[in-house]
């Protein structure tokens, strides 16, 4: 984009660009896109247009979707030599849904929200779809941002929920007394439940994933539908959350990667 932009020219445009990586490869209209960056549409179409100009989208000419640019793959490819963890990643959760028959994935922690990095599908015919690669959730919304922000240290929890008001978009589950509680059960037994609060039906589990500063960078996730995910089971994939997110924080650890 030629010119000097000023930050929230930057943050329009960042957020347009999250927002058309969260679709996955489906490709996204410009009014979605408006909507789900909180943009006026004539806003973001010139944004788009600026950053179609410089590689980093990509219109359709028939459809008129959008899709991320192929300038964004040059520089996520030398990215990927600092930041990427998925082929330490990929084994774990290869074994994590042999062994449950479950969907696993990792996602990784970008500011207030986290973004799904990799998944495996499960054996189990039914799954949830509401995670998918690409998609973000702030802090303390699905099982991989409750696990997360869990782990987090008290005053930035309190920060965090002090300026955060999720139940505006996620609903009433998602109060500051309510996410209280789930991180408090979090603590206590390592790893949570998302118990359809996104979709109904549609549960989760998840546990944290640490750096070789035993900071919660990452979590593992366990996807399904509410019959695989009954009260009598959560102990057992707890246990098996654990064990491979405390695998995979080894490895990392030892490995020397960055967060």
């Amino acid at each position: 984009m030629s010119g000097e932009l000023n930050p929230s020219v930057l943050g329009r445009a960042a957020s347009l660009l999250r927002a058309l990586a969260a679709s996955g490869d489906v490709g996204v209209s410009t009014s979605d896109l408006a909507r789900r960056s909180d943009l006026a549409r004539p806003t973001a179409h010139r944004l788009l247009c600026s950053l179609a100009g410089e590689g980093f989208v990509d219109r359709d000419a028939n459809s008129g979707l959008w899709f991320l640019g192929p300038e964004l793959f040059l520089m996520g490819s030398l990215a990927a030599e600092r930041y990427d963890i998925t082929d330490v990643a990929r084994p774990v959760l290869r074994e994590l849904a042999r062994e449950t028959g479950e969907s696993a994935f990792l996602s990784a922690r970008r500011g207030d929200e986290t973004v799904c990095l990799v998944g495996e599908e499960g054996s189990f015919p039914l799954r949830s779809h509401v995670l998918h690669v690409g998609i973000r959730f702030p802090l303390g919304v699905a099982s991989a941002g409750l696990a997360i922000l869990a782990h987090q240290p008290d005053h930035d929890i309190e920060d965090y929920l002090g300026r955060t008001d999720l139940s505006a978009q996620w609903g009433a589950h998602h109060t500051r007394d309510e996410l209280a509680q789930r991180i408090a059960m979090t603590r206590e037994t390592g790893w949570c439940v998302n118990p359809g609060l996104l979709v109904e039906g549609s549960w989760g589990m998840g546990a944290a994933v640490f750096d070789r500063r035993a900071e919660p960078r990452w979590a593992l996730s366990l996807t399904g539908v509410e019959s695989r995910f009954r009260a009598e089971r959560h102990d057992a994939l707890g246990a098996l959350l654990l064990r491979y997110a405390h695998e995979l924080s080894s490895t990392l650890s030892h490995r020397g990667s960055k967060p």
